[in-house]
């Protein structure tokens, strides 16, 4: 009689890798390891082998850069979305897709679990589970370290060298570290404490200030209806721009933030999050709608963009929500096309000119000197009528 088969979502990472034998241990499951690659830039030779090598019967490697880049990110930049004023979602952009991907695989093995090695503490077991569940609501969920007696990181490591099982991280260096194409996220460690500022030595996109490049660098980004396609005058594909950008970037020490963000399953927690071409993108597509959105259309968006980043944290990618406002969005960004020349030099974005034929602003009509659609005259009557209300109020007041 053939076993029932679990679904693993496998990265090699410290929780993964002692996840396979725990699941051996006490379930009688085939255990089918899922790698999905999100740019995390690990060895995925090394990767097959240690999943192989800890207890799997078989793992697969998904190539998803290009749609995660072309579905999801740039979704995200033409929304504007951030998360608390400075979040950019990278782990959050990845996950509905990465858990689509789970579920198809689970599908095509005739798998009935999905397991993930998210914590009981995080968002990321949210982000998994409303998104299996948004394709299979019959999938069942496998998550470890909600049962398991192991407590902490620090039982982690003890358990992985208990089974044998090589791990990245040290109990001196144990941080949670997540990556992909987009950004890498630290938690954990000192990073718990508030009062302690972070170690920039952990930095692996972004070089600290102090050791910046003493030169500027220029970038000129060209957009298409909100959609970042060429570079420095070149076509560029997806994942190459955001590859190039974060060398870019990283070398002019942009991109860190260092946030205690309010956690959606009801705590605060501490991140530095690395986000260099992220940076730069919505930095260059925001001053290129300021030439290009109406003030209405503008100051609602901006709205809309808090919104969106709150859906994306949530985990709430596959919903109806999300789509319609994507459908906002999109006309918003039926203008959005010109380019945008951007100096980068020591962690600061300027901003070196904005070249785009559907501007609405008009020097003509903004300078101070004579227009034909402006007469300085009219401004008067204007001022009247809209301060009418506070004039009535000052003379109810004295009366």
């Amino acid at each position: 009689m053939n076993k029932e088969k679990v679904v693993l979502a496998y990265s090699g990472g410290l929780d993964t890798s002692i996840i396979i034998p725990w699941l051996k241990e006490n379930y009688d499951l085939d255990v089918i390891a899922v790698c999905i690659d999100v740019g995390q830039d690990d060895n995925m030779k090394e990767v097959k082998e240690k999943a192989i090598k800890t207890g799997a019967s078989k793992i697969y490697v998904e190539d998803v850069k290009e749609e995660f880049v072309s579905e999801y990110i740039f979704k995200a930049i033409k929304a504007g979305a951030v998360y608390e004023d400075k979040y950019m979602l990278g782990t959050s952009l990845a996950r509905p897709l990465m858990a689509k991907k789970l579920v198809e695989i689970a599908k095509k093995e005739g798998a009935t679990y999905i397991c993930h090695g998210c914590t009981g503490k995080g968002n990321d077991q949210v982000r998994f589970e409303v998104a299996i569940a948004s394709f299979d609501p019959s999938m069942k969920i496998i998550a470890p370290w909600r049962i398991w007696n192991i407590k902490s990181r620090e039982d982690a490591i003890d358990y992985a060298m208990e089974k044998g099982v090589e791990v990245p991280v040290t109990k001196k260096k144990i941080y949670s570290v997540d990556k992909n194409i987009w950004h890498v996220s630290h938690e954990g460690g000192e990073l718990e404490d508030p009062k302690n500022q972070h170690n920039e030595d952990m930095y692996s996109m972004v070089t600290p200030l102090e050791k910046a490049k003493d030169e500027a660098s220029y970038v000129t980004i060209y957009f298409e209806k909100g959609i970042p396609t060429r570079l420095n005058g070149s076509d560029i594909s997806p994942v190459d721009l955001i590859n190039t950008l974060n060398k870019i970037g990283g070398e002019n020490g942009i991109g860190v933030i260092d946030i205690v963000e309010n956690r959606l399953v009801g705590m605060k927690s501490r991140g530095v999050y690395e986000t260099p071409a992220g940076t730069i993108l919505y930095e260059a597509h925001k001053e290129l709608e300021r030439l290009t959105l109406d003030k209405l259309t503008s100051h609602y968006k901006s709205m809309i963009a808090y919104k969106y980043g709150e859906i994306v944290y949530d985990g709430l990618w596959f919903t109806t929500l999300r789509e319609s406002i994507d459908a906002f969005i999109d006309k918003t960004q039926e203008n959005v096309t010109g380019k945008v020349k951007l100096k980068l030099y020591k962690g600061n974005i300027l901003n070196a000119g904005v070249f785009t034929e559907n501007a609405l602003y008009d020097e003509t009509i903004s300078s101070f000197g004579e227009s034909k659609l402006y007469s300085h005259k009219d401004a008067e009557g204007f001022i009247k009528l809209f301060e009418l209300p506070y004039k009535i109020k000052s003379l109810k007041n004295k009366q």
